[in-house]
């Protein structure tokens, strides 16, 4: 996902809307000529002063040095304002398709890209899949340790899948504690070892929270795309019954959907 700079709100910005909401437009723009007027008048006036003497030559090296500065502090605050708008629209794009606790996509974001990803892949009959995972016991972890807690682990889970995925993958938080990922390219065999990867990152996160360890598990759902899918919903219905079997065997283990290969497990104590 592309990523775009951020950039601080111009000093001057909020004093220079002040007005021109207050003077209106055609008002604000009488007055900025007006001042570049009376500026390049000043200098003029100045110039010819110290110089003691006034000529058409001097008037045009006059007029020529007003109208480069003026241009130059104009053009300087249009290119800030222009900077500052296009920062201020990357981040509300930004805004639009991330969650706001992980940074991955949000749900709505992940379908429309998720449709347009399977639609493809059934024109050009490619193979993809797609993950739900789910974090194991997440409320007894809010409840022990307390939601911010639950905040932290939620973006280490996401920071540990952004780093185990390829980049043409796309990762989503889909609910509280439930996360999405759209595998392109990639055929059932595949997909279960992006999941086993996936699973076994996370069971070795070490997190902790004030000093003590807190286990950490996932337990995924792995869908492929058949024939029989017409549509993402199909096929996400077959990756949320992958989740609950993996759920209901143990939990912390990989679990395909009807017609894929079944997933491993790892169960740990707890």
């Amino acid at each position: 996902m592309q990523q775009f700079d951020e950039i601080d709100q111009p000093v001057w910005l909020p004093t220079l809307d002040h007005w021109a909401q207050r003077l209106g437009l055609l008002r604000s723009l009488l007055l900025l000529t007006l001042l570049g007027w009376l500026a390049a008048l000043l200098c003029s006036w100045l110039a010819i002063r110290v110089l003691g003497q006034g000529s058409f030559l001097i008037a045009a090296i006059i007029a020529s040095a007003c109208s480069i500065g003026l241009s130059l502090l104009f053009g300087y605050l249009l290119l800030g304002l222009v900077r500052y708008q296009h920062s201020t629209q990357a981040r509300l794009a930004r805004r639009a398709h991330q969650d706001g606790l992980t940074g991955a996509y949000n749900r709505r974001y992940f379908f429309d890209l998720a449709e347009r990803e399977l639609a493809r892949a059934q024109r050009y009959e490619m193979s993809c899949a797609l993950l739900l995972l789910d974090v194991d016991h997440f409320k007894q972890v809010n409840e022990r340790c307390g939601p911010i807690c639950g905040d932290q682990l939620l973006c280490e889970i996401c920071d540990a899948c952004t780093e185990t995925l390829r980049q043409g993958d796309v990762l989503a938080r889909v609910g509280g504690e439930a996360f999405a990922v759209f595998l392109p390219h990639t055929d059932p065999l595949g997909a279960l070892d992006v999941a086993e990867r996936l699973r076994e990152r996370i069971a070795r996160l070490g997190f902790h929270w004030r000093g003590q360890p807190v286990p950490v598990s996932v337990s995924i759902g792995v869908a492929s795309l058949r024939n029989e899918h017409l549509s993402l919903e199909q096929l996400l219905n077959d990756a949320d019954r992958a989740l609950a079997n993996a759920k209901s065997q143990g939990r912390n283990c990989v679990r395909a959907g009807d017609g894929g290969v079944g997933g491993r497990s790892s169960f740990v104590s707890r």
